[in-house]
């Protein structure tokens, strides 16, 4: 840092840049506000990032303003003042009862039908995105030449279901009327659930009147709108079929369970909280089984679009995680489920246990550099509170199942959060690895967390970590070596390592064929599409 450069002179500099450049008046500027709130965008902040490196002579990240997303805080850390953006962990008490995970379900694109498909899908290095079906949007061709412009403007790259109008609706004694008005999540939930349960080897009639809980991730309504359109095609069904709550309700009234049935909307992490909530019922004695997971789907034009506006999509159509490539994420869909119980009561009923959850936690950003736009602090808080309830110590963690939605920016914040927590007194020998199913996937959204949860699930059943598909030039804003990271970018190879310690053995089997996926939906005008 050059001498004639104090934080009150950079303080000023950032001032006469925010009123000369983005048109901000000194009358509003609050040096403790974050810069988004002063129409910082993400392409203003590379711009300043420039600006500042030729200024100080020393390279400065476009991340700093994620990490320091205020005047006082960027100027403070500019000159070398010690800046503390990460916050308290809280204070959590370890439980003694760790979550076994004893069936898993799953429904992904690239014609992944559960478990079993799935791991060789990652192992095979396989990616399922492609460009949308031609059916899905069609009908949003309306003869309007402005909706025509946007339709083709929008980003075409996805990963997607195939036949999700498909629903086998006598299996689960659901006429006919009702199917065709019920958003296509709840049937693929169900299907999934089933699946599930038959991979844990429970008998589904043996959960009748039990309290078993179902928690399921969701976070987009679309066929809702969609199946509504006409005021005159709004029949009994049409509200409970597209209702968000029921997507979990539908589980508990099918199987007839009497737990807690929860639809958790917390956008990209819902399936991930749902876990969190399903544990934490787990341990309260609220259920004795639970049903966690989510499910996406990807009906309509509308929310890529709002995202191609934002810039957030990519348009290579790949998620780059962690790669030099990365310009953004590509929407995808899909659905999975696990099964957990109380370690001890799978250890008595002599479940195959795949995996353990010792522990977990929830946070929120809060005010951060924007609405969309991550919290480093916040990230390195909840990573803290999740290994203290589970009583491990981070630097112990070999791998992670990152986010990694492929985002240019996105990425190293969350990179920073693992280095920062995870990566202290690590020697370089042994660095934290990491990865995300995103490379292949895409961006699952309400079905991310769940679809990473599996593919973690599964790579400690065999003992192998599926590689980061695509994976090739590190992003150049990680300091990778610094925070004792890597990316996993070499597929598994030869036989799977030992069982992990203490893995149960299935000792209960139990298989019903899967359900027969007849075609079933809206049959006429808007709501023929949304089938």
């Amino acid at each position: 840092m050059t001498a004639e450069f104090d934080e009150a002179a950079i303080r000023h500099w950032l001032v006469d840049y925010l009123v000369t450049n983005i048109g901000c008046s000194p009358d509003e500027i609050d040096f403790d506000a974050p810069l988004n709130d002063l129409a910082v965008g993400s392409s203003d902040a590379v711009v300043l990032t420039g600006e500042l490196s030729e200024l100080l002579g020393r390279t400065i990240s476009p991340v700093e303003f994620w990490q320091y997303p205020t005047i006082n805080s960027l100027a403070k850390f500019l000159t070398g003042g010690e800046v503390e953006p990460v916050a308290e962990a809280a204070q959590v008490n370890p439980s003694d009862e760790a979550i076994a995970v004893i069936g898993l379900g799953c429904r992904f694109p690239g014609d992944v039908h559960g478990p079993d498909e799935y791991w060789q899908f990652l192992t095979e290095g396989r990616s399922g995105v492609r460009e949308v079906p031609p059916e899905r949007w069609k009908v949003f061709e309306n003869g309007s030449p402005e909706d025509a412009a946007a339709l083709a403007g929008t980003t075409r790259w996805g990963s997607f279901l195939s036949d999700v109008d498909a629903f086998d609706a006598e299996y689960f004694e659901i006429s006919p009327s009702e199917a065709d008005k019920m958003d296509p999540q709840q049937r693929l939930l169900l299907e999934v659930t089933q699946e599930a349960l038959e991979h844990a080897g429970i008998p589904a009639e043996s959960l009748r009147h039990t309290q078993t809980g179902v928690f399921a991730g969701a976070c987009v309504s679309e066929y809702a709108f969609l199946s509504t359109a006409h005021l005159s095609q709004v029949d009994s069904w049409s509200g409970t079929g597209g209702a968000l709550s029921i997507i979990a309700n539908r589980v508990s009234y099918y199987f007839d369970l009497r737990g807690p049935s929860v639809t958790v909307d917390t956008a990209c992490s819902s399936s991930l909280v749902a876990i969190h909530l399903a544990c934490q019922s787990l341990r309260s004695g609220d259920a004795n089984l639970a049903l966690a997971g989510g499910v996406n789907l990807v009906l309509a034009p509308a929310v890529t679009r709002s995202l191609d506006r934002a810039q957030a999509l990519s348009k290579s159509g790949r998620c780059h995680a962690f790669d030099a490539r990365a310009d953004g994420f590509v929407r995808g869909e899909g659905a999975g489920v696990a099964v957990l119980k109380r370690l001890s009561d799978a250890v008595r009923d002599g479940d195959r246990v795949l995996a353990v959850i010792r522990g977990s936690a929830v946070n929120q950003d809060g005010r951060s550099n924007g609405l969309m736009a991550p919290n480093p602090a916040a990230q390195m808080a909840v990573l803290r509170s999740a290994y203290a309830a589970a009583g491990v110590e981070p630097r112990e963690v070999d791998y992670v199942e990152a986010h990694g939605t492929g985002t240019l920016l996105g990425d190293p914040i969350e990179a920073r959060a693992l280095g920062t927590v995870l990566g202290r007194g690590r020697g370089a020998e042994a660095p934290l690895l990491i990865g995300s199913v995103k490379s292949n996937l895409g961006h699952l959204e309400a079905a991310a967390g769940i679809a990473g949860f599996a593919k973690a699930v599964l790579a400690l059943s065999h003992q192998q970590i599926p590689a980061n598909l695509g994976y090739e030039t590190p992003n150049p804003h990680i300091p990778f070596d610094k925070l004792r990271l890597k990316v996993v970018d070499t597929p598994p190879t030869g036989p799977p390592g030992p069982a992990p310690a203490g893995r149960g053995v299935l000792v209960r089997v139990w298989r019903h064929q899967r359900p027969h996926r007849a075609r079933t939906g809206p049959r006429d005008g808007a709501q023929r599409r949304a089938g």
